[in-house]
């Protein structure tokens, strides 16, 4: 039962599948579901990989990037997007440590939520344009598998920045830094499957693009909060999308 009500916790969590059984009891299981992040992602990836396979033969590389985009966060409910429009509101405004929470918390968009998505949004459409239809198959599986995992070694390298409950807290447990350790397993081992060289330069764009965010969210909040630990999702599979063109024309 406990690893069936996990993975339904992290799976009615993370996407909008309709999935009702046992639903009131998720709350015990939040932390338990972390593991699960990147299995969902990886769920996530193959589907997206499956609708885009089978609409290639009728339309362009613009439009199926298009359609990827709208699927990848559609199925999400548009979550990390959401945490990415909080975000840039409060990281990008010139504010001290507890107003940027407060305006992180806002549930209004401001200008710089609303650019941060138009960039991130853009840089995934420009990226997954640019590719042949192979290499787009296997990026789409890799994304949601690393943004997923981005979120897990991200809450293993930084504490909660809020005081009080916050809808990241429920994820967090002194077991964080194991479940970091398995989703970056299972995200080289997805990664094997594309040849060294863009295991290399894919596992290098998710490190360095937590590390960054990681740090500088460490200087503006002092840690994490559930509105950044989407955001970074969404950062990551910009970057492993962007990763992606740069391997295929370099390597």
């Amino acid at each position: 039962m406990h690893p069936l009500a996990s993975f339904l916790a992290a799976l009615r969590f993370l996407t909008i599948v309709p999935l009702t059984w046992h639903c009131e009891q998720d709350g015990r299981f939040f932390v338990a579901s972390l593991p699960w992040f990147p299995v969902i992602g990886l769920l996530i990836g193959l589907a997206a990989a499956l609708l885009i396979s089978c609409l290639m033969p009728f339309f362009p590389p613009p439009v199926l990037a298009m359609a990827a985009i709208v699927l990848i966060a559609g199925v999400s409910g548009c979550l990390h997007l959401d945490g990415l429009a909080d975000s840039g509101d409060g990281l990008l405004s010139s504010r001290p440590r507890e107003r940027i929470l407060e305006i992180m918390r806002d549930s209004h968009t401001g200008a710089m939520g609303v650019i941060a998505i138009v960039v991130v949004l853009l840089g995934k459409y420009a990226a997954l344009s640019s590719l042949g239809a192979s290499t787009l198959i296997a990026t789409l599986i890799v994304m949601p598998v690393a943004g997923r995992c981005a979120i897990v070694l991200t809450m293993a390298c930084l504490p909660y920045a809020r005081e009080g409950v916050g809808l990241g807290r429920l994820f967090y447990s002194p077991s964080s830094r194991w479940a970091a350790l398995w989703a970056f397993a299972l995200l080289a081992g997805v990664l094997s499957c594309s040849g060294w060289r863009m295991f290399c330069v894919v596992l290098v764009a998710v490190l360095t693009t937590v590390l960054l965010f990681s740090l500088w969210c460490r200087a503006r909040i002092g840690g994490a909060t559930g509105d950044t630990l989407g955001a970074v999702c969404e950062l990551t599979e910009m970057m492993v999308a962007i990763a992606m063109t740069f391997g295929v024309n370099t390597l």
